[in-house]
């Protein structure tokens, strides 16, 4: 099992880069794919069409994320906590997940890169 940490720049406001994390609408305008979500504690959660799935463990609206995300049948819980800060070139975001499976962890280190926080960050910036 691996953690992975990192830090990410979105030019748009804390309540906005929480509403495209948590919004199932606006999570299906940037991801293009279904998008089940919600804000709510213990509530579950499917983006990307099913590739991504999990349960909602914390929120602090507008500043945390904490999620279970599921592996098969993983014993140890995967982990993810987006946290996120004013910064002034719009929000700083705060990325640890724990618990990687070591085979999955190149997969899930490129696609916090390339589909989660890229893609989002390109979302607003063509906005």
């Amino acid at each position: 099992m691996k953690d992975f940490k990192k830090y990410y720049i979105i030019p748009a406001e804390p309540n906005e880069v929480y509403t495209a994390l948590t919004n199932p609408f606006t999570l299906e305008l940037w991801t293009g794919y279904k998008a089940n979500m919600d804000d709510k504690v213990g509530t579950e959660f499917s983006l990307w069409d099913g590739d991504i799935s999990g349960k909602n463990l914390e929120i602090e609206e507008n500043k945390k994320i904490v999620q279970e995300w599921f592996f098969g049948d993983q014993k140890d819980k995967s982990i993810v906590t987006i946290k996120l800060f004013e910064d002034k070139k719009g929000t700083q975001v705060e990325l640890k997940h724990q618990n990687i499976p070591d085979d999955d962890f190149a997969d899930i280190a490129d696609g916090w890169d390339e589909y989660y926080f890229g893609a989002l960050k390109t979302f607003f910036e063509i906005e």
